[in-house]
């Protein structure tokens, strides 16, 4: 038994003294170098985890140890039997072999299925298929001070024609800090602009327009763009993506280098995989419930701290919008992905990896290729412990019926801007901090009948940069007023 645990000590036992102390020296060497590797190497070991041909080696690798070990377990056990053993005491000592095997063989086994589900994973979600709007090369982030991500919630499913792209948040990630700011654009934004060297400028000179109102908003775009102008942009797998890419990085005046999209339908799943999350609710949150026909909720999410939900919950949570506004449902789904990146901890990642990875192959996709996951391997050891702020483009900012892009630009380029050393900066020449009141900024606005249109000077009435912590933190205030005015009604109630 002692010469399974630790290979070797049954050679030495049995007086094979140099074949021990080798067996034992390589043992105990690839243990210190596996402990060495994991506990300062972390993001290399990251790194490897993301390498499809070092993955396929690596089960080989583990192969070849796991049977190495069998096989000095079974000859240890020859070379200490007696000679002269009964037969029953040789059926015992050939259970407990079986056992001792069975305990090196069940753990291969398990590591080997979860480095190949892992690998599955990743050959499946950065596939490095046609984007319209990604170059494949080498160094992907280069010199790039900054990465700009688009991250798409689509509400496609079962009963949904289509995906409409509720959810569309720019994360702009500093490569040198890991600080990251999010862009939060609301889904009933109009016009939506696209780059002049584009040709979707051509096709939608005025900005987006697919006839009915409805059917050119935001979150129309990915699944109407297409539709209407199918191989405008090329060769590619998701052309819908490609699309908001371009109008999104227009409208804010940001190169988007990758999206990831995540299909709401099975969002909730995810969160299981995780084991929950856990959010603050200072409100209550309507589940189910449509605004369009008035049907009431099925119930509420009770304001409280530090609640743990399940998969359902969180997704009602980051959905429910009845009696609510698309604003208050964009701050929740900003808190609720803020809570995904505080469970993803290397723990539970490693513990339901097996899970998680299979629910991520059916809910996710991204043109990310693979040669840039190393990139953001680095990035995410980075971003895991940088502020995250945020960025809302609501009704206090824009009006998303007539939305200043101008004004939009500006916003986003003085909350990225580094600030102004104190050398350089001086009363008449010193710039607006990061998201403050632009009294310079324009907006067009027009009523909501009639041609014409007016130009009046627009002047955000708050302050649009909030840190994430902040924004997702309990108001035990708001939380008792709430409370003390009663549970809104349910379709039950």
């Amino acid at each position: 038994m002692l010469g399974a645990v630790l290979p070797g000590t049954g050679f030495l036992a049995a007086g094979r003294r140099r074949l021990g102390a080798l067996t034992l020296v390589v043992f105990l060497a690839l243990v210190g170098a596996g402990l060495w590797f994991a506990r300062g190497h972390v993001q290399a070991l990251a790194r490897t985890a993301l390498d499809t041909t070092v993955l396929m080696w690596g089960v080989a690798g583990l192969a070849v140890i796991a049977l190495l070990w069998i096989a000095v377990i079974v000859a240890g056990y020859r070379m200490l039997v007696p000679a002269h053993t009964s037969r029953g005491r040789h059926l015992l000592g050939g259970l407990l072999l079986l056992v001792l095997v069975l305990g090196v063989a069940a753990p291969a086994v398990a590591a080997g299925r979860i480095i190949l589900v892992g690998r599955d994973l990743i050959a499946q979600v950065f596939d490095d298929g046609r984007s319209a709007t990604v170059v494949d090369r080498p160094n992907p982030f280069g010199d790039k001070q900054r990465v700009n991500v688009l991250i798409l919630g689509g509400d496609g499913g079962a009963g949904r024609e289509g995906v409409r792209t509720d959810t569309v948040i720019v994360a702009s990630i500093e490569t040198a800090t890991g600080e990251t700011t999010l862009f939060s654009l609301p889904r009933n934004l109009e016009n939506l602009p696209f780059p002049e060297s584009s040709p979707l400028a051509k096709v939608y000179p005025d900005g987006f327009d697919a006839g009915s109102e409805s059917e050119s908003l935001l979150n129309a775009v990915y699944r109407n763009g297409p539709a209407q102008h199918p191989n405008i942009l090329g060769p590619t797998d998701d052309p819908g993506a490609d699309f908001l890419k371009l109008g999104v990085g227009e409208a804010l005046g940001l190169h988007i280098d990758y999206f990831v999209l995540a299909n709401l339908d099975g969002f909730s799943k995810l969160v299981d995989a995780l084991g929950g999350i856990t959010v603050n609710v200072n409100y209550y949150v309507p589940v189910g419930g449509e605004p369009s026909t008035g049907a009431l909720p099925d119930d509420y999410i009770k304001p409280g701290p530090n609640q743990h939900m399940d998969g359902a919950t969180a997704l009602a949570f980051a959905r429910g919008r009845f009696g609510l506004t698309d604003y208050d449902r964009m701050a929740r789904q900003r808190c609720t992905i803020k809570a995904i990146v505080d469970a993803a901890n290397p723990t539970t990642l490693l513990a339901r990896y097996e899970e998680i990875a299979a629910t991520t192959e059916n809910i996710v996709s991204t043109d990310i290729p693979s040669s840039a996951l190393n990139d953001f391997v680095d990035l995410a050891f980075l971003v895991k412990d940088a502020p995250i702020r945020s960025v809302v483009f609501d009704t206090k900012v824009i009006n998303p019926a007539y939305p200043d892009y101008d004004l939009m630009r500006r916003l986003v380029k003085q909350t990225l801007a580094p600030p102004p050393s104190s050398s350089s900066s001086s009363p008449s020449s010193s710039s607006s901090s990061a998201g403050t009141d632009d009294a310079a900024a324009t907006s067009s606005s027009a009523p909501a009948t009639g041609a014409s249109t007016t130009t009046t000077t627009a002047t955000p009435t708050k302050d649009p940069v909030a840190s994430l912590d902040d924004a997702c933190a309990y108001d035990p205030v708001a939380a008792q007023k709430a409370l003390a005015a009663g549970e809104p009604p349910t379709k039950h109630g």
